[in-house]
């Protein structure tokens, strides 16, 4: 029986297409929700006609429940949940559109949150107000190696946690999960500064964001704990995704050859298995995209909406990685230390590009 209807709101690109812009997420939203036997998707909007009607004849919808305007679905289906997969510079104008209309019950939202640091805490703040449950799809909080080095973490594997070391990805938009989970190892701690720098010299637009090519960053959590995160270019110097060191161990993570998890203690290093989960593309559209990954996000954001508790993926618990981030770029265009809170105006590193600080050759395709 279903209990929670669902609309999707961003339905492009084409599944059959996969790239860097065109991991259609709202399609993989749509199919964790439908694997959730207490949902059922009832509507799709998207501003470009195609994309809507390419998405419901995939699940099934009737024309009537294609729409272009978010909101005129929002009115005439009154849905129980929300996914938002629209770029990421639209996030805060539909999240707070959809806070608002005193309609839903809960907002699911793709990563990263904002395009600012002052949108991300506006969104947060709006939903909060109206008490309407906000998430963000960080789901790889669910992979089964980040799950098993917590669970070790909070055993006293390894001792006391010191560093969170990260060598995976870039900043901003790999960075929206890897911070993410450096924050989960060390209980939910918010950062006190950060110092970073970065290299931008060939163009990158991802969602329509620029993307560094190579970011180095350091940040401090109010425990005493350190992260680092080396990203892009020069980020293969290290031979794992993430090293978590301890008092007396360290656990490591890997993404792509070797065990995807290890504990070492001096020079002995134990393998642990972890059911074979991938957590990268190797080929198959599941891999890829991770859709145990996505299964895991979209029942957790049911689970809380019946437990009437803060999700895993709340948007509180996002404004920590938004922060360390959105800090970084501002380090960077300090060139010092950012202490936080911090007055962090903008996208910083959209305005050293729009101002001619920053000056990427573009890329022919």
């Amino acid at each position: 029986m279903t209990e929670y209807e669902v609309v999707i709101i961003g339905a492009g690109p084409d599944p059959s297409n996969p790239s860097v812009d065109g991991f259609a997420m709202g399609y993989r939203h749509a199919e964790a929700f439908e694997n959730d036997g207490r949902c059922e998707v009832v509507g799709v909007a998207d501003i470009v006609p195609e994309n809507g009607a390419a998405f419901a004849a995939t699940f099934d919808l009737p024309e009537s429940a294609v729409y272009e305007e978010y909101e005129t679905m929002l009115a005439e289906l009154d849905p129980d949940i929300a996914t938002v997969a629209v770029p990421p510079a639209v996030h805060h104008d539909v999240v707070v559109g959809c806070a608002r209309s005193d309609t839903v019950d809960a907002i699911h939202c793709e990563k990263p949150m904002a395009t600012s640091w002052g949108d991300a805490q506006t969104m947060v703040q709006e939903c909060w107000r109206r008490d309407v449950q906000l998430t963000f799809n960080r789901q790889r909080r669910f992979g089964k190696p980040f799950v098993e080095a917590k669970r070790l973490l909070d055993d006293g594997e390894i001792g006391d946690l010191r560093r969170v070391e990260i060598t995976w990805g870039d900043f901003y938009d790999t960075g929206a999960h890897t911070v993410d989970l450096a924050g989960m190892f060390n209980d939910e701690r918010p950062a006190e500064w950060v110092l970073a720098a970065l290299d931008y010299r060939e163009e990158d637009v991802r969602f329509g964001t620029h993307q560094e090519n190579q970011m180095w960053a350091q940040w401090r959590y109010d425990n005493g704990v350190y992260g680092t995160l080396s990203g892009g270019t020069g980020s293969d110097f290290a031979d794992a995704a993430f090293v978590l060191r301890g008092t007396t161990g360290e656990i490591r993570i890997d993404v792509a050859d070797g065990p995807m998890l290890e504990v070492v203690h001096g020079g002995d290093r134990e393998a642990i298995d972890v059911n074979g989960e991938t957590m990268h593309a190797t080929g198959s559209e599941t891999d890829r995209f991770g859709s145990a990954f996505q299964d895991r996000a979209a029942s957790e954001v049911v689970d809380a909406l019946d437990e009437g508790r803060e999700p895993v993926l709340s948007g509180r618990r996002g404004l920590n990685t938004a922060e360390i981030l959105f800090a970084g770029y501002e380090s960077a265009r300090r060139t010092g230390r950012v202490d936080l809170p911090a007055e962090i105006e903008g996208h910083p590193l959209e305005e050293m590009v729009a101002s001619g600080r920053l000056t990427p050759e573009s890329v022919e395709e």
